[in-house]
C-alpha cells in the first residue's frame, strides 16, 4: 500500500494539534514551519482533513486548525481516506475472461470473483481493519513514551510563536 506524503504530515499535524490546547488554533504556517514544510501544500491537506471533519478552522487574527473531535475519535483510516480517498488499493479488470485465457474459464467462473482480486481485497481490508483500530490518540501516547518531553514541548513551541 502506497500512501502519499500528505497523509504523513497530516497524522503528525493531528498528533501535535491534540496537545496544544483546544481553545488554540494552529495556522497553517505555524504547522508548516514545524517540519519545514511547503505552507500552501500542507494547507491543502489540512483543509482536507477539515473536509472530513476531523480539523476544524477559523479564519481571522486568531484563526488557524484545531482538532474537529477528541484524538481518540480520530483513527488513521479518518485521516489516511481524508487525504487520500477511500477507494480500494486493488482493481481487478477481469482479464481471466480475455484472450486465449477465457477459453479456460467455465461459466461459473463469471459470477465469481476473481482468486487474485480475492486475495487484495483480503490484504486491503486487513490494511484498513489496522488503520481503523488505531487512534491519533494512541500514536500521541506512543510518541510521549518515546520521547516524554515531546507534548510539553510542541505546547509551547506553538504558544511562544
Amino acid at each position: 500500500m502506497k500512501l502519499r506524503e500528505g497523509v504523513e504530515w497530516a497524522a503528525h499535524c493531528c498528533i501535535n494539534l491534540s496537545w496544544v490546547a483546544p481553545e488554540k488554533a494552529v495556522t497553517a504556517a505555524r504547522l508548516a514551519a514545524f517540519y519545514e514544510l511547503p505552507t500552501a501544500y500542507l494547507n491543502k491537506q489540512l483543509n482536507a482533513l477539515g473536509r472530513a471533519g476531523i480539523v476544524s478552522s477559523q479564519s481571522g487574527p486568531r484563526g488557524g486548525f484545531r482538532l474537529g473531535r477528541g484524538p481518540d475519535q480520530i483513527s488513521l483510516m479518518d485521516v489516511a481516506a481524508a487525504i487520500d480517498g477511500s477507494a480500494q488499493a486493488f482493481l481487478c479488470t477481469g482479464i481471466r475472461h480475455r484472450g486465449p485465457a477465457g477459453e479456460l474459464a467455465v461459466p461459473e467462473e463469471h459470477r465469481t470473483r476473481c482468486t487474485v482480486a480475492r486475495a487484495f481485497s483480503l490484504a486491503d481490508l486487513a490494511w484498513r481493519r489496522q488503520l481503523a483500530a488505531r487512534t491519533v490518540a494512541d500514536l500521541a501516547a506512543e510518541v510521549r513514551r518515546a520521547n516524554p518531553a515531546a507534548s510539553d514541548y510542541v505546547r509551547h513551541w506553538f504558544d511562544r510563536n
